[in-house]
């Protein structure tokens, strides 16, 4: 008998309508099960839920975490625990080795807990490579399953619980959305909202458009409502989320009633009564528009942080990676922001190390960051992706000349954000507290609007509320301030 139910590869378009309330069905009937195994424990079974990249994956594992608790579960950090799942991310390789290496520790687990179930989920189950690794090397792994059918997991972990098989359900696409559903949130005062799934963008260096699929965009209702809810619940800040949250409706036919543009939503979003903080991650900049700053300029409720990814200042490499602008066009974009809104800071991402890259367009990529001043940037080394078109190319460039670019561009990096962020010493701002601080409990830690940490004496009663801090003292990418 085969020890797999495999439905690898399936294409599903269509999802039925009523999907929520099935869902809701199989989390009672996971109930059951679940209740069993406690008597048969004689304790209450245990889930822990590993997330790996972006902000959309954590959002993700808030829905995996809700129901694993509805079914009752009880949640630790502890991957011996009896339901483990590992959330992944696949944009560069590291991330896959470091699932790969929790896995291999966790089969220990397994062999001294004979009830233990092990699930793998994410963008590196969109690769088939991948999903074949897994089933070669981790025979042990209970159930796998892709990013288009996370909603599904309630009637997932059910056959999980009913079988011994390796369960596989990966899905190729799907122009389906499904949200309503259960969400347990990290934090009771901040939330993501996602906006719209997938990208088109197709950059040569990037796996994401072929694991998450092409551009799906919620309705403004359904999004504006999710958004009350959580007011209602007692949320003070939302992050709109979406691979390209720019390209927001594109999706839509042109005489849909719900196509509105993204800066439209943002408007209707900050109407939402109770909200405080709007934040959006990520716009890109080929897309970015006037409309946008405009609706920035006019509503103190949006976050004044635009996070602009960069990835190379050489025009060359933009074209090879189809990033759609080039040099002048981005510190163009650069110079139009700090002039409408020079309160906002602005981050980046930068690539170091794609293929064909030589000294003199990190010297390109450098010259950026002095013009645009960034007040921080997030660098990282190009990592070559299977099924990219990057990964194809001749010209990659030697691991020794990456390594010296890398440094050099990290140093003027962290010296311009050093210098961005001691322009505010000695201001005030309004902080979002969001914990005790990890070093010294006197302290909280909490982030202002433009996304910068402050530590400042206070107390856990300070958690989930907005309060006005002295900045006093910078340290490179973080404050200790006085409340006032």
């Amino acid at each position: 008998m085969s020890k797999e139910i495999n439905i690898l590869n399936s294409n599903r378009s269509e999802v039925s309508d009523n999907e929520s309330l099935k869902q809701l069905e199989f989390i009672e009937k996971a109930k059951v099960y679940v209740s069993d195994l406690e008597k048969e424990l004689g304790r209450k079974p245990t889930a822990c839920v590993v997330t790996f990249g972006c902000q959309m994956n954590a959002r993700d594992s808030e829905k995996l975490l809700a129901i694993l608790k509805l079914v009752g579960y009880e949640e630790t950090e502890s991957e011996k625990a009896d339901f483990v799942i590992y959330n992944t991310c696949t944009v560069r390789d590291n991330a896959d080795q470091r699932v790969l290496g929790r896995l291999g520790a966790c089969s220990n687990h397994k062999k001294k807990n004979p009830h233990m179930k092990i699930a793998i989920c994410g963008c590196m189950m969109q690769e088939q490579s991948a999903v074949e690794k897994i089933q070669k090397s981790y025979r042990f792994v209970d159930l796998i399953f892709g990013t288009h059918n996370i909603y599904k997991f309630a009637e997932l972990l059910c056959t999980c619980l009913e079988s011994d098989r390796m369960i596989i359900d990966i899905w190729k696409e799907t122009d389906k959305i499904v949200e309503d559903l259960p969400v347990l949130r990290k934090y009771p005062f901040k939330s993501g909202v996602n906006i719209m799934f997938g990208c088109n963008n197709f950059c040569t260096y990037c796996i994401v458009p072929y694991v998450r699929g092409r551009e799906r965009s919620r309705s403004p209702k359904d999004i504006i409502r999710e958004c009350e809810k959580l007011v209602a619940d007692g949320v003070k800040e939302v992050m709109l989320l979406g691979q390209n949250v720019n390209s927001y409706s594109n999706d839509f036919a042109d005489n849909d009633p719900n196509k509105i543009t993204f800066p439209q939503l943002l408007e209707e979003v900050c109407k939402v009564e109770g909200l405080e903080r709007v934040r959006f991650m990520t716009p890109h900049p080929k897309d970015f528009s006037d409309e946008l700053l405009d609706v920035i300029g006019r509503n103190p409720k949006i976050a004044r942080h635009i996070h602009l990814p960069l990835q190379s200042g050489s025009t060359e490499i933009l074209r090879r990676m189809n990033r759609k602008y080039t040099k002048d066009q981005y510190l163009e974009l650069v110079d139009k922001i700090r002039n409408k809104l020079p309160d906002v800071a602005i981050t980046t991402d930068i690539i170091v190390g794609f293929p064909g890259e030589t000294p003199a367009d990190v010297d390109e990529t450098i010259d950026v960051v002095k013009k645009a001043q960034f007040d921080n940037a997030f660098t990282f080394i190009y990592s070559k992706r299977t099924g990219t078109p990057a990964a194809g190319f001749a010209d990659q460039v030697p691991e020794k000349e990456v390594k010296e670019n890398f440094d050099r561009l990290l140093k003027v990096v962290q010296e311009t954000a050093r210098v961005q962020s001691e322009k505010m010493t000695g201001m005030s701002a309004d902080v979002l507290v969001e914990s005790v601080n990890d070093q010294d409990a006197s302290l909280v830690t909490g982030r202002m609007s433009n996304n910068t940490l402050v530590h400042f004496p206070g107390d856990e009663s300070l958690i989930g509320e907005i309060v006005k801090v002295k900045l006093s003292e910078c340290h490179g990418f973080y404050f200790s301030g006085e409340r006032v």
